[in-house]
C-alpha cells in the first residue's frame, strides 16, 4: 500500500510539474506574441530614421522633461551620436514610432562613453569599469525615450515613464511580468544589436527604480557604484550577455530570441555574412 501511495504521489508531482512547465510555455509564447502583434524593432539605418530618433528625443528630453535646451530644428543630438547606433520601436497599427534607444559604440581611443565623460567618478568597481576594457568591446545604453502618446494609461503618466520606469505600485504581479512592452522592447532591441555587433560589455546610467523595474522580469543589471545626482538620482550599472540570459524569465527569453532574429536580419544588410 505504501509503495502504491508513493507511486501515486510521484505521479501527481510529475503531473503538477508538467502543468507548471506547460503554463510557463504558454505565458512565454503569449508575451512574445503580444509584443510582435503590435510592435516591431527597427535599427535606424537611414538618415530619415535617424531624424525620427532625434525628433522623439527632442520631444521627450527637451520639451517634456526639460533636461536639454530646446532646438529650433526640433531635433536633439550630441557628440556621442557620431559613434552610435539607434533602435526604434514601431507601432504596427498606426505606423508611428513608439520609442527609441541609443547604443553608444566607441571604436577608438578618445571616444568615450557618456558614463565615462560625465559620471566616471561614480564608478567604484574597478573590475567592471569601462576604462579597463577595449574600446571596441564596450557600449552604453542611453537616450531611451517613449513619446507621450504611447503613455496614455494613467499608470504610465507618473514621473519616470518617459524614460522607461515601471510604477510598481500601479501594476499587479501579472502585469509586472508583461508591461510596459515598449521600454522593455527597447532595452532588448539594444541588447540584441550589441550582441549582433559582437560587443561584450554594456553600461547604463539609470535610476535605481528603473533597474528594479527591469529586475521584475529578470534583467538583472550589476550596480557598479553609488547613486549620484545626474539628471535626478542615477547610478552606474553593468550587464553582459551571460548576465542577461541567466535570470531572464521564460516569457521574455522567448521575446528576446525573437527580437534577436529580427535585429540580426536587419544587421545582415550592413554586415553581410
Amino acid at each position: 500500500m505504501a509503495s502504491n501511495n508513493n507511486r501515486l504521489l510521484s505521479t501527481t508531482k510529475s503531473i503538477k510539474k508538467a502543468w507548471r512547465n506547460y503554463q510557463k510555455l504558454r505565458e512565454a509564447k503569449a508575451i512574445s506574441k503580444h509584443f510582435s502583434s503590435y510592435l516591431s524593432p527597427q535599427i535606424a539605418l537611414s538618415e530619415s530614421l535617424k531624424d525620427e530618433v532625434y525628433k522623439i528625443r527632442h520631444d521627450v528630453y527637451c520639451k517634456e522633461l526639460k533636461l536639454e535646451p530646446l532646438h529650433e530644428q526640433g531635433i536633439e543630438t550630441d557628440e556621442f551620436d557620431a559613434f552610435s547606433k539607434h533602435c526604434l520601436i514601431k507601432h504596427l497599427n498606426s505606423e508611428n514610432y513608439a520609442g527609441t534607444i541609443r547604443l553608444v559604440t566607441p571604436q577608438k581611443e578618445g571616444e568615450l562613453l557618456p558614463i565615462e565623460k560625465y559620471c566616471s567618478h561614480s564608478i567604484t568597481d574597478e573590475k567592471l569599469s569601462p576604462k579597463n576594457m577595449k574600446r571596441e568591446e564596450i557600449c552604453e545604453f542611453s537616450r531611451l525615450a517613449v513619446p507621450a502618446q504611447f503613455r496614455r494609461r494613467a499608470m504610465d503618466k507618473f514621473a519616470g515613464a518617459a524614460t522607461g520606469v515601471i510604477d510598481e505600485n500601479s501594476y499587479s504581479e501579472n502585469e509586472l511580468r508583461c508591461f510596459p512592452f515598449i521600454a522593455i522592447g527597447l532595452y532588448m532591441s539594444a541588447a540584441s544589436l550589441g550582441m549582433g555587433l559582437g560587443l561584450k560589455h554594456a553600461f547604463v546610467m539609470m535610476e535605481p527604480r528603473l533597474a528594479r523595474s527591469l529586475g521584475f522580469i529578470g534583467i538583472k543589471f550589476v550596480q557598479i557604484g553609488p547613486a549620484i545626482d545626474y539628471h535626478g538620482t542615477r547610478a552606474p550599472y553593468y550587464i553582459n550577455a551571460p548576465l542577461l540570459f541567466k535570470n531572464l524569465s521564460p516569457g521574455f527569453r522567448v521575446m528576446l530570441n525573437n527580437l534577436q532574429d529580427v535585429i540580426d536580419d536587419q544587421l545582415s544588410v550592413i554586415q553581410p555574412k
